[in-house]
């Protein structure tokens, strides 16, 4: 979607005015076409018409009902690190559209392998033939031509969306987390209290479902080049230009706000391919004002064309912390795990 097309949809998802009232309005007719073909397509799954292909070690998917912007990508490498540091050798297994994920997952899980293949099963198996025996799926939850052991969706509190496609950003309605194990509510720039209330309405709709909730907040500062790193709070009383291209660039706006003097804001459309101008008006501004931070899922796209004569470019890392159900968590991953001596032939 070119970013003048996707910005413009997201003031009509989320914005509070008229003008984006009527949009969704008017979009909402799509919406109940969209939602009829998801039904469709998910009865026919349920009643075996359509297949699931099971690859040959276990599944773990991770997957979102919105389009971006809910923290699936960290989640997805924490738990990779997770399965890592308890014995496993899992795989991370995404679409492959773009490489700033994969990259990104570089950064985030360092030592686990990445498989970019738009056919998820081939994707699954491939990370079989490499030696690993955990599959790690990136946003596959409507993916379901592959098998999975344990379906985790991820939902944000700080984007708490309720229409379909095109009038808002689900790809399916709340009720379809029904078929997952596990709903995991992620925070950002909002109280627990606002993130324990969506909670309460995915528990409404989900009386069986399980809940995690945790939050995502900014650790320090990681310097692009050198890897040098310092404390967040180095920000304090400076004038900032923070960047984000990403599915909920308002989030990290606010969370910078909170550790930085002024914060100018430029937003770019979720995986937004930066360009050499790009770089090189963002380096201008950075210099007039003094510093700037990004996400580092722009620092990896961003970070090769940054010129060295501009202020340094700094991305912020992200600490994630299990608010609850760190027990229930424990025991799904263990269960995993103990799955990996069935796959084995």
């Amino acid at each position: 979607m070119p970013m003048a097309d996707s910005l413009l949809a997201d003031r009509i998802w989320y914005g509070a005015g008229t003008g984006a009232a009527l949009g969704r309005a008017l979009l909402t007719p799509l919406s109940w076409t969209f939602g009829a073909i998801v039904r469709v397509r998910n009865a026919m799954y349920d009643a075996g018409v359509f297949h699931s292909t099971a690859p040959a070690i276990p599944v773990l998917s991770v997957g979102n009902l919105s389009v971006g912007g809910t923290g699936k990508t960290p989640l997805a490498a924490y738990l990779a690190l997770r399965l890592r540091n308890a014995g496993a050798k899992p795989a991370l297994v995404m679409r492959g559209v773009g490489d700033d994920e994969s990259r990104t997952y570089s950064v985030l899980a360092p030592n686990v392998p990445v498989v970019a293949d738009a056919d998820r099963v081939r994707g699954a198996l491939a990370a079989a033939s490499r030696g690993c025996d955990i599959a790690v799926l990136d946003d596959a939850f409507q993916h379901r031509r592959v098998h999975r052991d344990l379906d985790i969706v991820v939902l944000s509190a700080d984007r708490n969306a309720q229409r379909l496609l095109p009038a808002g950003p689900l790809r399916e309605p709340i009720t379809s987390l029904s078929r997952a194990q596990c709903a995991v509510i992620t925070r950002k720039a909002v109280s627990r209290d606002s993130a324990a209330l969506l909670r309460e309405r995915v528990q409404r709709a989900c009386p069986a479902l399980m809940l995690l909730q945790v939050a995502l907040m900014p650790a320090r500062l990681v310097e692009w080049d050198s890897g040098e790193q310092q404390p967040i709070e180095t920000l304090r009383d400076r004038r900032v230009l923070a960047i984000a291209g990403i599915g909920d660039p308002d989030s990290f706006f606010e969370q910078l706000a909170v550790h930085a003097g002024t914060v100018e804001r430029r937003a770019f459309a979720d995986h937004h391919a930066y360009t050499e101008a790009d770089a090189a008006s963002l380096a201008a501004r950075a210099a007039a004002l003094g510093a700037v931070v990004c996400t580092l899922k722009d620092a990896v796209k961003l970070g090769p064309r940054w010129t060295r004569q501009a202020p340094k470019l700094w991305y912020v890392s992200q600490r994630l912390d299990v608010e609850e159900g760190e027990s229930e968590l424990e025991r799904m991953l263990a269960r995993l795990l103990d799955l990996r001596h069935s796959y084995r032939p």
